[in-house]
């Protein structure tokens, strides 16, 4: 089982045209109690995101008398601090991701690119939800029992083959730990493997007992 974004994504956005004023994003950030805003175009393709510290920008620097702090703000955060709508605020391009992208792939991304959530847009840009940190981590909530019966079925029976009587596998708090004897070195290494990409898991505790390294049998000479 490997979850998508789809499955986890929120899909009542609250998201904002390029024409919103700063004062109609500050009201409904308090009000929906979100912390930045997917911007639209006409087309309703996502084109950028507004968050509170994209309007903090404005209410900190707007009115900063020139010297050597303002001297020193980038260009990009002095035309935001005179912005006045959601098309002079906004963070472009957005970061967004498609619904049909593993959830372990947004991770990364919100990892690399320093972001809280995601923008979810179609095949044409269009927006179909967002997916936040705390979506991405709700995969961490599936039960354990949920976890071993999938490692034993999915990995140990139907990919590797192998007899799931040889081990003793528990999990707990999306911890596993997997003990017995596999076949060959490479079953086992292969097993904890697999078992890390389980949606759920958190780390595994390799506690097998690997068979000696099996040596190659000597190659005769020719003889002549």
């Amino acid at each position: 089982m490997n979850a998508t974004v789809k499955d986890v994504m929120t899909t009542q956005v609250i998201a904002v045209r390029k024409s919103a004023p700063f004062k109609e994003m500050a009201a409904r950030l308090r009000v929906h109690r979100v912390s930045a805003f997917p911007v639209l175009d006409d087309d309703d393709k996502v084109v950028g995101v507004v968050s509170e510290a994209d309007l903090l920008t404005k209410e900190a620097l707007e009115y900063n008398v020139p010297g050597r702090v303002g001297g020193m703000l980038h260009h990009r955060e002095q035309s935001k601090a005179a912005g006045l709508t959601a098309s002079d605020l906004m963070t472009t391009p957005p970061v967004t991701i498609s619904p049909n992208e593993l959830v372990s792939h947004a991770a990364r991304l919100m990892y690399a690119r320093r972001v809280k959530r995601l923008p979810v847009v179609d095949a044409d840009g269009r927006l179909v939800g967002i997916v936040s940190r705390a979506d991405v981590l709700s995969v961490y909530g599936r039960p354990d029992a949920d976890i071993r019966h999938e490692i034993i079925e999915r990995i140990v029976l139907d990919t590797l083959l192998t007899d799931p009587e040889r081990f003793t596998i528990t999990v707990k708090d999306g911890i596993v730990t997997v003990e017995g004897m596999p076949e060959t070195a490479a079953v086992g290494h292969d097993m904890i493997e697999e078992i890390r990409h389980v949606e759920g898991v958190v780390t595994v505790r390799d506690r097998l007992s690997y068979p000696p390294a099996q040596r190659r049998a000597p190659v005769s000479e020719p003889v002549f």
